[in-house]
């Protein structure tokens, strides 16, 4: 057996339930993949995005439901190291990528603001465009389960605003592409553990303005408070994760529906 097969069979032979099925429940329950859908498999070189590839290149194969996929990836400026490295992954996973240069990094560095903020307008703006030439009607990202409760948390504590991050998102400023999110439902841990047990090497992010941040990040906050949480109440996660699809408008001071807002004094005296 050589390592590409290793590494993707690892999936649904020693993942089947914690990854696989996960992503699987993902696609279903919110209805992620549609018979016809061309969708673009966003690569960013990072463990997630490469987990993504091979569950959603098995679903294709296997699912049940016919659908196109392209493999895209955009080179924001990285180092020829990191990119060789990515090259080298898909090589050896049999991963058909089309990878595109650009001068993001270089562009969000030279910008005197915030760079994290507009490399990632700038990546999703470029996604998006490039999605949409390429006659894809969806957008397929790696953001997995931990992603998605970290950045409810980051909205509480930083932001003052109850969100979440949606499993499928449809853009305002690109008509007929949708974002989802097949790993919506899979732990960290375990792609953590399933990257470790593949034999390869992953990048992390290879933007040397974050790699100096990243230990103060507000997510590297919101990370450490959530290891802290796990040690006296195992289940915060989900706890989290439930809190924003239990909620009681009854409940709520105030909120709004796009311009729309709503108060719980308008109907208080009725």
């Amino acid at each position: 057996m050589n390592g590409s097969n290793t590494a993707a069979e690892l999936i649904w032979r020693d993942f089947g339930k914690t990854i696989y099925g996960k992503f699987r429940k993902a696609v279903e329950q919110y209805r992620l993949v549609s018979e016809g859908d061309r969708i673009a498999v966003c690569i960013s070189g990072g463990k997630d995005s490469m987990l993504l590839a091979l569950c959603m290149r098995q679903l294709q194969k296997y699912g049940g439901v016919p659908f196109e996929l392209e493999f895209l990836a955009m080179d924001p400026g990285y180092s020829a190291e990191n990119r060789d490295a990515i090259m080298r992954n898909v090589q050896f996973l049999d991963i058909p990528l089309k990878m595109h240069s650009t001068k993001v990094f270089e562009s969000a560095e030279k910008s005197g603001g915030n760079p994290c903020f507009l490399c990632s307008r700038l990546r999703r703006g470029w996604l998006y465009k490039t999605a949409k030439k390429m006659g894809c009607n969806k957008i397929a990202l790696g953001h997995h389960f931990d992603d998605v409760i970290e950045t409810i948390l980051m909205g509480m504590l930083y932001g003052s605003q109850i969100q979440t991050m949606m499993p499928k998102l449809r853009s305002k400023n690109y008509e007929d592409v949708q974002v989802i999110r097949p790993l919506y439902l899979v732990r960290e841990s375990d792609i953590i553990e399933w990257s470790e047990r593949s034999g390869l090497s992953f990048l992390g992010c290879a933007c040397a303005v974050t790699s100096k941040d990243s230990a103060g990040s507000k997510r590297s906050e919101i990370k450490e408070l959530l290891c802290r949480l796990r040690e006296t109440n195992p289940a915060v996660d989900m706890n989290i994760f439930r809190s924003v699809e239990n909620i009681d408008l009854n409940r709520i001071v105030s909120y709004h529906n796009g311009s729309e807002y709503h108060h719980f004094l308008d109907d208080y005296d009725k």
